[in-house]
């Protein structure tokens, strides 16, 4: 078997992933021939995504998976699916079975045959995801490279090889960078309310595409405003006017952004030291 060749395919969690990565999987010529859709939403999302699926319960999904079973389950409920799906014996020699999880590698499969395949990519389980798919990064550990490198081109995109033990760092990337960043911009967003700004995005729009695009290209380098400055005066009067609710990251975040901007020579740490006693004492402050 080889991914170049068409797949029959079964879906196990046709949430906002797993329809997805089945639409797409079709697209390339494989053929999802069923799918296990619990909740109301994932039942319309796999007929409107899936529409020529069969929906079915997950043993009869995997077995109904001649070449490939891909789970799209939360972390935290997949040993218990292949577990389970092993101890029905619905799982064969010769299928492969991939997950979508990013923190996972190939322990939680146990003696089953398959790779962590993760799709570096934030997922609505809207049509437009599938857009989205083309020329990202999939974190892939595998010990059968050459299947899962024909599997990600089938689906747009490259594989990043990640080793067992560096799974949940790799992982940890990427929610501390995309899960992150979507609460960083919607407590921007409240402050600007708070500030008597009727339309944030209008003016978050422009301002962060440009500091991500700095970030990504210039790295620390990037850094800009008032912590990068050492303008301890600015950073106390932020903290003394903003909601006590979002005080806690702002520290965190102004604390993590006055280190990196001393290692990286932005600030001079005689600069800083104003700055880290007003967030020392801001910190103290704040957990009373």
């Amino acid at each position: 078997m080889s991914a170049s060749s068409p797949l029959t395919v079964g879906v196990v969690g046709a949430g906002r992933v797993g329809a997805v990565l089945g639409a797409a999987l079709n697209a390339a010529g494989h053929r999802v021939v069923a799918a296990a859709a619990v909740s109301a939403a994932s039942r319309e999302r796999a007929a409107r995504l899936l529409p020529g699926a069969a929906i079915l319960p997950a043993d009869e999904v995997a077995r109904a998976a001649e070449h490939l079973l891909l789970l799209a389950v939360p972390d935290d409920a997949l040993a218990g699916v292949v577990s389970g799906l092993a101890a029905t014996g619905a799982l064969r020699p010769g299928q492969k079975v991939a997950h979508t999880s990013g923190a996972h590698g190939l322990d939680v499969l146990g003696d089953v045959e398959g790779m962590a395949l993760h799709p570096a990519m934030t997922f609505t389980g809207a049509d437009s995801d599938l857009e989205r798919l083309p020329g990202i990064a999939w974190g892939v550990t595998t010990a059968d490279r050459v299947f899962a490198a024909r599997l990600v081109a089938d689906l747009g995109g490259v594989p990043e090889w990640v080793a067992e033990d560096a799974r949940p760092v790799y992982h940890a990337a990427l929610a501390h960078g995309a899960n992150h960043l979507v609460t960083l911009v919607n407590e921007a967003a409240d402050l600007l309310r708070a500030a008597g700004i009727a339309e944030p995005a209008r003016i978050l729009s422009p301002l962060l595409h440009a500091a991500l695009d700095n970030a990504l290209r210039l790295g620390d380098a990037a850094l800009t405003g008032p912590v990068s400055r050492g303008d301890a005066g600015t950073v106390g009067k932020h903290l003394d006017r903003m909601p006590a609710e979002a005080v806690p990251a702002y520290l965190a975040l102004a604390r993590r952004t006055a280190d990196r901007a001393i290692a990286a020579g932005r600030l001079r740490p005689q600069d800083a030291a104003l700055l880290l006693d007003v967030l020392s004492r801001a910190g103290v402050g704040s957990a009373a």
